[in-house]
């Protein structure tokens, strides 16, 4: 692949609701410009960007494809991102990544739930955009009813560029609604007329020179309202939607020569900011191959033959091939091997890569996802990629001995190729858990823990970690008295026992006068309370929010021993504990909720059988914060819930409050469960 300038480079993401083809839509672009010689298809699992055998089985992109071909003397970096929500990791690299997109709607399907979503990913970025209405040869697609969604959801600014001839069986192709050389069927000739006329005045009101012109009765050229309507939509003021079947490969041509055309140059985006960590400024950098070096690494994959892959998107300067580089993310050199242009799973070797253009380098040592590099005497941070919080938890457990030994290391991996994905280890539970954004996610994690790194493991429902308490104040003691023949075992201890607020924790304390107790026992007797802190009395949860005094006991000269006086203080604690009327305690979590409003009343109920407690509502722009708290135990799969309940537009955080009782029905349940395993084990 010849060398850009970075005039001559379109960096450009598909975005979409799943299955509106984006995957075959990348693929026939390809073909069309001649980067791959065979086209290939989704069902078949033959296509360019779907490459995973994840991906091949369930016909569905898990993973961004970066796709590069030339059209025109201009590099076409596209971007296939998938459409399905639990992947959004991947879409938020591949906008970060991108200068503009195209946005495609399935013409039998209208606007969607994803389609809502990735729009507003769109927004959030300020990337300008086209929309590519596909599948025009499918049974019931309607191009004009998406039209009218597509307004009434987005705006005025959505405006079709194109009209498709015929539809369905009898879909023939589309007609420019700019060219008025183009031929058209007698039968689209008012239709045609009249979106035209609406186009060129929505064109003309972005442009004060054009507007005057038009208001004056003067007839715009083709070419003044090209121009213009490249401008407005850089600038965001309008949308241009296109026509075509991916399948069919109609409109495809079209949509590539639009892309070119309408959509943004790195050079045309503009200047970047980054800070400089010497001066803690920001600087305003070109994207000029002579400026100072600045490239974020937007994606990061694992390998266990090929190694790490890192991707790359130069903002300005250029890297080479064999040369070495500054980490300014992690303050660490890092050197570069032999850099390469991907196209889905194949790569070519380039010896650099410039400002605007993007490319892959491997087995970086230091570096991952968010990274900055850059050159060591010009420090330069960009701003890291936001990935949105993991929402849904749980437990990963190794099937065998061999599988935990490579558990962790093969998670470490996993989290970096994914930074949805996030894992720690429970101590209360001592689960290893795995947090993300939803249960297809964690599939896909377990099937490529297997394949790349040959570890098995079973997804569970987390563990809850409860808590253990007392209510009330009491005394209670224990004398642990044994004969063996030789030396017997003697200690006895006397507490008394308090419960203390919420949040808390555990103490310790000793008040013994007199000796009963000698001092050298007191560590012990510690260590066998500390110790009956962790086992809890009442289902074998830690205790929580209570303090222990030893008060008094007794000892013997010669039987006394140090472990005498930790099994005695251990009974001692479990004795007390049975009086002090227990109750069990569970993690409250606080929880926000974002909605659109007319599912609040659907959330609200749904809560209500979650136990929650509703804080605040505060409406507003169409959307619905909802804050409350909500027992942990309810909360396990309401990622899942949430988005049926709302078709995938609702979105929460979660976060630790505090602990309270356990309602007494249900704690007797979960001490009948936790019972009935103690019995197992």
């Amino acid at each position: 692949m010849q060398k850009y300038r970075t005039e001559q480079i379109r960096n450009v993401v598909l975005l979409s609701h799943s299955n509106a083809g984006k995957t075959s839509l990348c693929e026939n672009m390809l073909f069309q410009a001649k980067a791959i010689s065979r086209l290939g298809r989704v069902d078949d699992g033959t296509t360019t960007s779907d490459y995973e055998p994840e991906e091949t089985k369930r016909k569905i992109s898990i993973n961004l494809s970066l796709l590069p071909f030339e059209w025109n003397n201009t590099k076409v970096n596209l971007i296939d991102s998938p459409g399905y929500p639990d992947f959004v990791g991947e879409v938020k690299a591949s906008l970060r990544a991108a200068d503009g997109a195209v946005v495609i709607v399935s013409a039998a399907s209208g606007v969607e739930v994803g389609t809502e979503l990735v729009w507003k990913y769109a927004d959030d970025g300020e990337l300008p955009r086209i929309v590519f209405v596909n599948k025009i040869d499918r049974e019931n697609a309607d191009f004009f009813k998406t039209v009218e969604q597509l307004s009434a959801m987005f705006g005025r600014k959505c405006v079709p560029i194109q009209l498709p001839i015929g539809a369905e069986s009898k879909f023939e192709g589309v007609v420019d609604l700019l060219s008025k050389a183009a031929k058209t069927p007698q039968s689209l000739a008012d239709k045609i007329a009249s979106f035209r006329e609406k186009l060129v005045e929505s064109v003309a009101e972005t442009d004060d020179n054009l507007i005057t012109k038009y208001l004056e009765g003067t007839e715009l050229t083709e070419d003044e309202v090209r121009g213009a309507l490249r401008s407005a939509t850089i600038k965001g003021k309008l949308v241009p939607i296109l026509a075509g079947s991916a399948l069919q490969s109609k409109g495809i041509v079209e949509l590539i020569e639009s892309i070119l055309h309408y959509l943004p140059s790195p050079r045309d985006t503009g200047k970047t900011t980054a800070q400089n960590p010497q001066t803690q400024q920001d600087e305003e950098i070109e994207p000029d191959e002579s400026a100072p070096l600045a490239a974020l690494v937007f994606k990061t994959t694992a390998d266990p033959y090929v190694g790490k892959l890192t991707y790359l998107r130069v903002y300005s300067g250029s890297i080479n091939s064999d040369s070495s580089v500054w980490n300014a993310t992690k303050k660490r050199a890092e050197r570069i091997g032999q850099l390469y242009m991907i196209r889905g799973k194949s790569q070519e070797a380039t010896p650099q890569i410039t400002a605007g253009d993007i490319g892959a380098v491997a087995k970086l040592a230091e570096t991952g996802t968010s990274d900055t590099l850059c050159s060591k005497d010009h420090p330069l941070v960009l701003a890291p990629i936001e990935f949105p919080l993991p929402t849904l938890s749980v437990s990963v457990q190794p099937k065998t001995k061999a599988d935990l030994d490579k558990l962790g290391s093969s998670l470490a991996r996993l989290t970096e190729e994914d930074p949805t994905l996030a894992v720690r280890k429970d101590m209360d539970t001592a689960e290893t858990v795995l947090s993300g954004m939803g249960e297809a996610q964690f599939e896909v994690a377990a099937e490529k823990m297997k394949r790349k790194f040959g570890v098995e493991v079973k997804i569970e429902t987390p563990k809850i970690p409860y808590r253990e308490t007392i209510t009330v104040a009491t005394k209670s003691e224990y004398k642990h008295k044994k004969q063996t023949g030789g030396h017997g075992q003697y200690g006895h201890v006397m507490f008394e026992l308090e419960p203390l607020p919420r949040g808390s924790g555990t103490e310790f304390s000793s008040k013994v006068v007199g000796g009963s107790v000698p001092k050298n026992y007191i560590p012990a007797v510690e260590k066998g309370v500390n110790e009956g802190f962790k086992e809890g009395g009442l289902a074998g949860y830690p205790l929580t929010d209570i303090r222990v005094k030893l008060y008094d006991g007794s000892y013997h000269a010669v039987d006394s021993s140090e472990i005498s006086f930790k099994i005695a203080a251990s009974y001692a604690l479990k004795k007390g504990v049975s009086q002090g009327q227990p109750v069990l305690l569970e993690p409250i979590m606080n929880v926000h909720i974002t909605i659109p409003d007319n599912f609040t009343g659907d959330v609200m109920s749904d809560l209500n059988n979650k136990r929650a407690r509703v804080m605040g509502m505060s409406p507003g722009g169409g959307v619905n914060h909802i804050d409350a708290q909500v027992p942990l135990a309810e909360m396990l799969k309401y990622a899942t819930d949430l988005r049926a309940i709302t078709q995938g537009r609702g979105t929460y955080t979660m976060e630790y409050s505090h602990y309270e009782q356990v309602p007494a029905h249900i704690a007797q349940k979960i001490i009948a469960e936790s019972k009935k395993e103690t019995e197992k084990a």
